[in-house]
């Protein structure tokens, strides 16, 4: 994987993450920059701590996966982009805490971050290069879910779905490019 593909897998594995910074700007009310810092941190540092032990995870499986690690790759990023166009089209509202404590971050941190694990397996599946990975999902997180919390505390949460839509397509395209690329080199 190039950088530009990195960058782009780093936006759409952010773009829940970014929905829920969204919700929680709309919660606050109004956002402060440490309020968005807190949130970034949060957000920024699960997003690049879960495929970091995904690749770990998937470089101790590798042996045994290597004939049809293609396909892996591909169903990993497929089923979580579906499931965020499936969650951008679904009607109901999460009700969201405006704390920033520890015991209100730590469960959505952990929740957003699970498809960046299944990410991480599918990076070694491919022989990703995992530190630019985790470099690049993390800033990028941080920064969007920043200006998420800054957006739900002016915009409201009309761009929630669009941003879960958006990182859906983004992640279903990567695991098919990675599909299609491997399928055609035995042409």
């Amino acid at each position: 994987m190039g950088i530009g593909e990195l960058f782009i897998l780093a936006v759409g594995l952010s773009m829940d993450a970014f929905a829920v910074s969204i919700c929680k700007g709309l919660a606050i009310g109004r956002a402060s920059l440490k309020g968005s810092a807190i949130v970034g941190l949060w957000f920024g540092f699960f997003q690049a701590l879960m495929p970091l032990i995904g690749y770990f995870l998937g470089i101790q499986l590798s042996s045994l996966i290597q004939s049809f690690d293609h396909w892996v790759a591909f169903v990993l990023l497929a089923v979580i982009g579906i499931s965020m166009i499936a969650e951008s089209r679904s009607s109901k509202d999460e009700e969201e805490s405006p704390s920033l404590s520890v015991r209100a971050m730590f469960p959505l941190a952990v929740a957003t971050s699970i498809d960046a694990l299944a990410s991480g397996v599918a990076l070694a599946a491919v022989d990703g290069n995992i530190y630019w990975a985790v470099s690049f999902i993390g800033v990028i997180t941080f920064t969007l879910s920043a200006i998420g919390v800054r957006l739900g505390a002016i915009a409201g949460s009309k761009y929630k779905s669009r941003a879960e839509l958006a990182g859906g397509i983004i992640l279903v395209a990567i695991g098919a490019k990675i599909l299609i690329e491997h399928l055609s080199e035995g042409i």
